[in-house]
């Protein structure tokens, strides 16, 4: 750890990530947008000072503003640029050495009630090194020069941002004659010179002229694909553009995705209550533990001095108190939301831009699958979609999606089309597993709902306080818990309809099929009328829940990109169960579910709509297009599995207990990861041993691994204890849960208002 201060490292190293992707040592660099860089430098003036260098690091920088903007005008002289519709001033002077008439002109604003630029870049050497034919005088004299000029650059940083920019090294063999005397020795000692001087006298850690020697590093690897040697291709001024935009813009505008530059945020209001809580609880913990280890030490079995023998003791080992597990609980979730929040929140740990290859996405899913065969064990049961095979099936998609999030596949869409039909079939579970359920249970008690909402819930409660994130922003959960609540809302709402009662009278199952095409009903009207379904999230407290940066349409996004699915498992699990019931299908081991010749003709059209899906989802070319299609056809694939992992009947008795562990512990994997194995809320990398790429991954991945499994028991301890069965006792609770919300809500209008 070598401190908090990102800047000094986005201005001075970095690596390439391919060809064209620069990754700045410790940090991510966001990629900003034209109205992004147009909102950060609203009613700014920018002024570039020096060569040709310069002029294109002038063009790069102001095509962030207006990408039409051409490279004309008059190569030797000033080239004014304005944006009237921000009030955006962006100047290059022609100032090709560092003389006199350049510090005439810095002079200038550093005196009387000029105006001063809010930032100025400026750079030069090539032409004193070609003018003189390098020279040791011109280097004598470029010396004098800046040691001149660099107080009243020093005077400027107080109020300005000033960045002097190192000179790139030279492609020699492509150099023309008149410019052969420009060799990379020379350039080293100009910018020694420039390093050595700029600084010196300054005292004020605010006063200093930044450095911008990311450049040279960046000029080293491109340089060869230069035009005439001299000056950079277009990609790599781009690039030190969008290093100048990400250097003066983060702390402004504060990117998720743009840890460079950005402050740590301030703890909130409720943050802090947080803290104090976790706090107490270990405290309190250890103190209750004190007290019980001393009271069994005092009634501990003693030797009889004079028999030799052991007394029994009077007292036997206490039993764990509710006070000492729910302390126990909070004590342990304290230490990991600590970890939480110094990986995600602190500057304490480094971040890296995710880089996609097709090398790091499927070897590792090659990888997990072999080890996911490897461990194959025999099923307890031969049910379809059996509890084994549902864990294994949400184990192994919980792993290629966490594959998928860290290696960045998401700009690759054939893959981004295969991990939509995966979280449909989660939701898809959802569906079934809910269905089936109240279907056969009829249990639609208030236990049986707070434990679902508790176990669902608790985790992304926890982040929301901690990492100061809305409820949406973990967006699984929200969509998992709102239909929870439709399937319990379809079935519970009267008239009750469940097996036994539609064994008794086959009617009740059209009545069933009714409630059932109702809601297909409703999901198709709001999934068509965008206004009635923000208006519906619009009204408070839902608005708390669902709004993102100030609006509902992420939520509905989200839901209608697999507003089908759910559906689609709910009246799956009906015909299964129905045909369950009449015999039509054999679960024995080692039997296929239908007759031969029927399983085999299943079987066939299975495979065939499974390649089918997947080489539609590789051929698609427009993401907006596909999106539109994937909830009415994700469900073929998802089917087309189901039935080729449960036809055979050898296929169906056996199941992978490694992903089976896995799928456990899916969903708190798939939160977890947003802050402790990615970073920046996903946008990025966690960087816990810089420099060695492989060994970082493993290492982060244990802790996040044994993290989310951690949370899962801790989820299930408190479940016991904050959802008892006992209908009086889980009423207090209810209410002490209403006012937990209800401060919760007070603390976050307090919040609010002082942030406004």
């Amino acid at each position: 750890f070598k401190g908090g201060d990102t800047c000094e490292y986005l201005l001075s190293s970095g690596r390439f990530l391919g060809e064209k992707v620069w990754q700045p040592h410790s940090c991510m660099m966001h990629k900003y947008k034209n109205s992004e860089a147009k909102n950060c430098l609203i009613d700014k003036h920018v002024v570039f000072i020096g060569d040709s260098r310069i002029r294109q690091l002038f063009y790069s920088f102001i095509k962030l503003i207006n990408p039409q903007v051409k490279e004309e005008g008059i190569k030797h002289g000033n080239i004014p640029f304005e944006d009237k519709s921000a009030s955006i001033k962006v100047d290059f002077l022609w100032y090709p050495e560092v003389n006199g008439s350049m510090r005439q002109r810095i002079k200038s604003w550093t005196e009387g009630s000029v105006a001063k630029p809010h930032i100025i870049v400026v750079g030069a050497a090539t032409w004193s090194i070609k003018i003189h034919n390098g020279s040791s005088e011109a280097l004598a004299q470029y010396k004098i020069n800046i040691t001149s000029i660099a107080p009243l650059l020093e005077k400027l940083a107080i109020s300005s941002d000033v960045y002097w920019v190192l000179q790139d090294p030279v492609y020699e063999d492509m150099l023309s004659e008149n410019r052969k005397m420009i060799t990379n020795e020379k350039i080293d000692a100009y910018n020694e010179a420039a390093v050595r001087i700029l600084n010196s006298s300054s005292r004020n850690s605010k006063a200093k002229v930044k450095v911008f020697s990311v450049s040279k590093l960046i000029a080293q690897e491109t340089i060869m694909k230069s035009a005439d040697g001299l000056h950079l291709p277009e990609s790599s001024r781009d690039t030190n553009a969008m290093i100048l935009m990400n250097v003066y813009c983060n702390k402004i505008m504060k990117p998720i995705d743009g840890s460079c530059c950005q402050p740590q945020p301030p703890l909130t209001l409720i943050q802090k209550i947080a803290f104090c809580f976790f706090t107490l609880s270990i405290f309190g913990y250890l103190i209750i533990s004190l007290i019980h280890r001393n009271n069994y030490r005092k009634n501990k079995s003693c030797a009889d001095l004079e028999s030799g023998e052991e007394k029994k003791p009077a007292i036997s080992t206490p039993n764990v108190s509710t006070l000492e597990m729910l302390l126990h609980c909070f004590c342990k979730l304290g230490l990991i939301m600590t970890y939480f929040y110094l990986c995600d929140r602190a500057n304490l740990f480094m971040k890296e831009n995710k880089f996609y290859t097709h090398s790091s996405f499927f070897i590792p899913i090659v990888y997990i699958l072999v080890l996911g065969v490897f461990y194959t064990e025999n099923t307890k049961e031969t049910k379809v979609l059996n509890r084994e095979q549902t864990d294994e099936w949400k184990g192994w998609m919980q792993l290629v999606i966490l594959i998928y999030h860290i290696s960045g596949a998401s700009t690759f869409l054939p893959v981004y089309m295969h991990i939509r039909v995966l979280v449909a079939a989660y939701l898809f579970q959802t569906g079934y597993g809910h269905f089936s359920y109240f279907w056969i249970k009829g249990d639609f008690g208030v236990y049986r709902v707070c434990q679902v909402l508790f176990r669902l819930n608790f985790l992304v409660v926890v982040l929301c306080i901690v990492m100061d994130r809305p409820y949406q922003f973990y967006y699984f959960v929200p969509l998992v818990t709102v239909w929870f609540m439709v399937i319990y809302a379809t079935l519970a709402v009267w008239p009750q309809i469940v097996q036994k009662k539609a064994n008794g009278n086959c009617l009740w199952h059209f009545g069933l099929l009714l409630k059932l095409i109702f809601l297909l009903t409703c999901i198709y009207f709001l999934s068509y009328s965008q206004g009635a379904f923000e208006k519906i999230f619009s009204f408070w407290p839902l608005s708390k829940c669902f709004e993102l940066n100030g609006n509902v349409y992420e939520w509905w996004f989200r839901w209608k990109l697999d507003r089908y699915v759910v559906f689609h498992g709910m009246l799956f699990a009906f015909i299964y169960l129905a045909l369950q019931k009449y015999q039509m299908i054999s679960e024995g081991k080692g039997d296929p579910l239908f007759s031969n010749r029927v399983s085999n003709v299943l079987l066939f059209i299975s495979i065939v709509s499974f390649l089918t899906y997947s080489i539609w989802a590789s051929s698609c070319k427009n993401k907006t297009e596909c999106n539109e299609l994937h909830p009415c056809v994700s469900v073929v694939q998802i089917l087309a599995f189901i039935l080729i992992r449960n036809i055979p009947g050898y296929v169906r008795s056996v199941y992978s207990s490694f992903f089976a562990w896995f799928g456990k512990i899916s969903l708190e994997l798939f939160i977890c990861q947003y802050h402790i194995w990615l970073a920046a809320d996903t946008k990025g990398i966690l960087v816990l041993i810089p420099g060695y790429p492989m060994f970082n991954v493993l290492v982060s991945t244990f802790i996040f691994v044994c993290v989310a499994h951690e949370i899962s028991q801790i989820t299930n301890d408190l479940a016991q204890i904050v959802v008892p069965k006992d209908n009086s006792t889980l009423l207090k609770r209810l209410l002490c849960i209403a006012g937990f919300f209800s401060g919760l809500h007070f603390f976050s209008a307090m919040q609010d208002q002082s942030r406004h």
